[in-house]
């Protein structure tokens, strides 16, 4: 399992139409073969950041939906980025 996590830095004028705009990749991802969770959302404290969250099956898939993923242009309103991928060898469940 690949887990993708960490934040973005936008403005926070306008971080509602950056969530806004990414709508549509989370819907891609979601569907894509071995997404397992997909999610971008806002800090609940900060207004300018935004939290990345993904869990994907394997490496594999991760690198299929990055070269099929759609760009919509996003890139161009992060300001900052501390993004990083994880490699998960086991798993427990809390609940």
């Amino acid at each position: 399992m690949v887990i993708v996590a960490g934040h973005l830095v936008v403005d926070p004028h306008r971080r509602e139409s950056y969530l806004a705009d990414c709508a549509s990749v989370v819907r891609q991802a979601r569907d894509a073969p071995g997404c397992l969770d997909f999610s971008v959302t806002a800090d609940l404290v900060d207004p300018g950041r935004v939290v990345v969250f993904e869990r994907w099956e394997s490496r594999a898939a991760v690198e299929a939906f990055r070269g099929s993923g759609p760009d919509g242009g996003q890139g161009a309103a992060v300001l900052a980025a501390s993004v990083a991928e994880y490699d998960v060898a086991d798993v427990r469940s809390l609940t």
